[in-house]
């Protein structure tokens, strides 16, 4: 059930008439069944493959915060080797198998192997790893009840693509669970209400011409319709993605959830580091506290600082998909934050100079979106070669759509230097209600298609 379809739409008016309609030491039950129920809507097979895993996770935990020495080392590894090995099977098998061809049997063609990807497993993995290694640094209290940490893995409003949430902040509320108050239920309506409005009219807006170009690169000679495409994927991920992490945070927040903020404008970010700070953020502070941290860090010199940054950002970027792209899109990340470190050390960047450097670092960042979207090195090599081109070719945005752009550009500045819809959210009761009647009928006239096109991030 996609966010943007009539089907979620009546499923979650029932949960909601339902939890409150139950006594509160009920609720937890409902709302596992209810994720459940989600997750099967897909494919009803894989969710003996999630209890799996919860299974042994909440076992490993247990025996973690029960025992000592060699027995809690044991259980970590059996659960690293549990949600890792199923991930790696799942998305990695046949990238891996088809480069071990490509190395070793160069000509033989082999047929891929045809395996579907759970729904959300690369979310609910990291979810997951983080509860048990916290639970072995003895950062986290071990959950003892199976049934409220299933609800932490398969909690469906953030169980496809996130946002990554930590134990101590999902059970924080569980365990202290409380009707949301009128405020709060009006933030997350808005906040659902912001999502749909970034997906339906902006996001899938976008994809056209990036869909357009992208599938066939060769048929659009040329750096403007080249630069366009990219201009138009970094903006169509951005409202793909952050519209979801709005609707998800919105949901979570109208059954007493209170998750973490996921994006903040990233793209008037002055520097890499600070985009990877704005940009999915709940990925970047796993990777950090989970990778970039355990490896060292930046507390044993400059070169294992800028080897800790490049090997965080390559399995950063190999865990966004089953392609040398990815992880080369990884790559290009890690070298510029290792660049940048070397040029300006941790000195972030302030005044007039934001402007042109926030500039640069949003080129940069299309630059790299190229690899993220291209699907194959050689597509990349094509488009890259174009963008560079002495060749000019046509433009491929509508003056609908550039205006749409405008718009966003104008939305985003009036909230990174008025706090525009922050303030909305605190305007009277009138002002609101008009603001979210424009919003609907935005929804409602400039939707971009009939039928529902799938998020971004669903893929991973």
């Amino acid at each position: 059930m996609l966010f943007t379809t009539w089907p979620f739409a009546g499923f979650l008016v029932v949960v909601l008439v339902l939890f409150f309609l139950l006594p509160r030491p009920h609720r937890r039950y409902l709302l596992l069944a209810a994720s459940l129920l989600f997750y099967m809507a897909w494919k009803a097979r894989f969710v003996f493959l999630i209890l799996a895993l919860i299974a042994i996770d909440y076992t490993a935990a247990r025996v973690i915060h029960a025992q000592s020495g060699r027995r809690r080392r044991v259980a970590l590894l059996v659960s690293l080797a549990a949600n890792f090995g199923l991930l790696g099977w799942f998305k990695y098998a046949n990238l891996f198998r088809q480069t071990w061809s490509q190395l070793f049997y160069p000509g033989v063609a082999i047929d891929p192997l045809h395996i579907i990807l759970p729904l959300g497993i690369s979310f609910h993995t990291f979810q997951s790893v983080s509860y048990v290694v916290d639970v072995y640094r003895g950062e986290q209290e071990v959950v003892t009840s199976f049934l409220d940490y299933a609800l932490f893995v398969s909690f469906f409003p953030q169980l496809v693509a996130g946002p990554i949430v930590r134990a101590r902040e999902f059970f924080g509320d569980l365990w202290n669970l409380r009707n949301p108050t009128g405020t709060e239920w009006l933030r997350g309506i808005d906040m659902i209400l912001t999502g749909l409005a970034k997906k339906l009219v902006f996001a899938d807006q976008f994809a056209f011409i990036s869909d357009r170009y992208f599938n066939n690169p060769a048929a659009l000679p040329g750096f403007v319709p080249a630069w366009s495409a990219a201009i138009a994927f970094a903006l169509q991920i951005f409202f793909d993605f952050s519209g979801y992490s709005d609707i998800a945070i919105g949901v979570a927040l109208l059954f007493g959830f209170h998750f973490p903020p996921n994006f903040r404008r990233p793209y008037f970010s002055a520097s890499i580091a600070e985009f990877w700070r704005r940009w999915h953020m709940t990925l970047s502070r796993w990777l950090r506290d989970y990778l970039y941290i355990p490896l060292g860090g930046n507390r044993r010199g400059s070169l294992r600082t800028y080897f800790n940054l490049m090997i965080t950002m390559l399995l950063g970027g190999l865990w966004h998909g089953a392609s040398w792209t990815f992880v080369a899109w990884g790559g290009y990340h890690g070298a510029l934050l290792a660049l940048e470190r070397l040029l300006r050390g941790r000195r972030q960047p302030t005044g007039p100079v934001r402007v042109p450097l926030a500039i640069l670092t949003f080129l940069l960042v299309t630059l790299g979106w190229v690899l993220f979207r291209a699907g194959t090195m050689e597509r990349a090599a094509l488009i890259f070669g174009q963008m560079f081109s002495r060749s000019s070719g046509e433009m491929i945005w509508t003056a609908w759509q550039l205006r749409l752009a405008l718009l966003a550009l104008l939305l985003g500045l009036a909230e990174e230097h008025g706090n525009a819809l922050t303030r909305l959210g605190e305007a009277p009761a009138w002002i609101r209600a008009a603001a979210a009647v424009l919003v609907l009928l935005a929804i409602e006239w400039f939707t971009a298609s009939e039928s529902a096109i799938p998020f971004v991030y669903f893929q991973f």
